[in-house]
């Protein structure tokens, strides 16, 4: 009897509902709930005091983004705090970030606080004063329903090794790869106001707290991995289905369009990266395209790839080898180009030889991040022929082969002279040489059902 009452009053104690994030590491306070110690700003001239047990930031006029930063850097580590905001104003959380040492500006990972409904991307990750967006929620819309307008929300920081993980109210939002920081200050942001209306307007946080060692990391999510570490499969990734379409060394799977082996000129492979060698320019007149061995149909194809100034390529998919050319191989293609300086971006209609435009189709959506040295291309084509199109993890370009539009845009275009452009059921990867130089990596592919 007096085990059964020991057992009913274990049941009762219990918490209605468990967090997904118990665990036996020790969590430590960051913030004492009564005054800054163990913070320090930099950066800008935002107001930082602590009221009822929060700190509070305020907006003010003529500063640039301003960050209360930890004293100690941190590398190894799962973080959380409460946050809020009002309307109207941007925020984030700064971790494994640094100050330049020549202006002392901040810069590295943050996770957004979005203060644009439209968008909803809390729970992002932006690259401060480095690269912009390598995360954007646009790769997970179910995270974009997690935050909470005018209320506090959680935040989740996890980030042990090359992977970075966050939750928003314990919705997972982002899994990243990346080993561009492996350690520094976590800051609290409060960002520069856009008009006079922003002035005086607050950020909220509480409840700051973090753990550093016999870290445990949350089960694994199936949501879209971002992985910026050069040639490698995360877990994640391979259990998606994922595996290298270029294995970061050789030539295998690997030939020249029309040809049996790989090109004897014209392509470089040097650490990691697969570059075509300048030539001056010409469609396929040095080395020429190289295409993968295996066919596709259904796929989801991801590719980092930087380009010279000025410079013209392209990946193309669904190539066919039956339509002889005398420059490129036949396919759809993702365009790579500088968009300032080479003339064809102007060419075509309305924009459709731009980057990440379906080539001479569909123009991709401008977007105004500043391309990256490194960009990351994503190419989609589920089993019912919807195609997308992905610039460092934007979607540019969406649309459906073989309907009535698919056509009518071919109709009128360059490829108008092929029969059935575009539509086999399977066909080639294709890399362009288009005389300029232009490289590859982390050349990846998962076949969809």
């Amino acid at each position: 009897m007096k085990l059964l009452g020991l057992l009913i009053c274990m049941v009762l104690i219990q918490p209605a509902t468990a967090s997904p994030f118990q665990g036996k590491a020790k969590w430590t306070k960051l913030f004492n709930g009564k005054d800054l110690t163990g913070w320090k700003q930099v950066n800008g001239k935002a107001t930082y005091e602590v009221v009822d047990g929060m700190i509070v930031g305020s907006c003010v006029s003529d500063s640039p983004n301003s960050f209360l930063a930890t004293a100690k850097e941190y590398g190894d580590f799962i973080f959380e705090v409460q946050v809020k905001i009002d309307a109207g104003i941007n925020s984030g959380i700064q971790f494994r970030s640094h100050q330049r040492p020549e202006d002392g500006r901040v810069f590295g990972y943050q996770m957004e606080v979005d203060h644009r409904k439209e968008r909803s991307w809390s729970g992002g990750i932006y690259d401060e004063a480095r690269r912009g967006w390598i995360y954007a929620l646009e790769l997970n819309p179910p995270a974009r329903q997690a935050y909470k307008w005018g209320d506090w929300n959680t935040y989740r920081i996890e980030c042990i090794g090359s992977t970075i993980r966050t939750w928003v109210n314990n919705v997972p939002a982002v899994y990243l790869v990346d080993d561009a920081s492996l350690s520094g200050l976590i800051g609290l942001q409060v960002h520069s106001v856009y008009s006079p209306e922003g002035v005086g307007k607050k950020t909220y946080w509480k409840n700051i707290r973090i753990q550093t060692e016999n870290l445990q990391p949350t089960p694994i999510d199936n949501i879209t991995v971002v992985n910026l570490v050069p040639n490698t499969l995360s877990e994640l990734e391979k259990q998606q289905g994922f595996r290298l379409l270029w294995d970061g060394a050789s030539t295998k799977g690997w030939r020249g369009a029309f040809k049996d082996q790989f090109p004897e000129k014209g392509w470089e492979i040097k650490e990691g990266v697969l570059s075509v060698l300048p030539s001056g320019g010409a469609e396929s007149a040095h080395g020429g395209d190289i295409i993968s061995d295996e066919k596709f149909g259904a796929f989801e194809l991801t590719f980092d790839f930087k380009f010279a100034e000025g410079a013209n390529s392209g990946v193309k998919y669904f190539v066919d080898e039956k339509y002889l050319s005398t420059g490129s191989a036949i396919g759809l293609e993702y365009q790579i180009l500088d968009n300032e300086r080479h003339p064809d971006a102007k060419e075509g209609v309305v924009g459709n030889r731009t980057l990440g435009s379906l080539y001479d189709l569909i123009p991709a959506l401008k977007i105004s991040d500043i391309p990256r040295v490194w960009n990351e291309g994503r190419i989609v084509v589920y089993p019912d022929n919807r195609i997308e199109h992905w610039l460092n993890g934007r979607k540019i370009v969406e649309y459906q082969r073989g309907t009535p539009i698919y056509n009518a845009l071919v109709a009128r275009s360059k490829y108008n002279v092929w029969d059935g452009f575009g539509m086999v059921d399977k066909g080639h990867i294709l890399l362009q040489d288009h005389g300029d130089a232009v490289s590859f990596r982390s050349i990846k592919i998962r076949e969809l059902k």
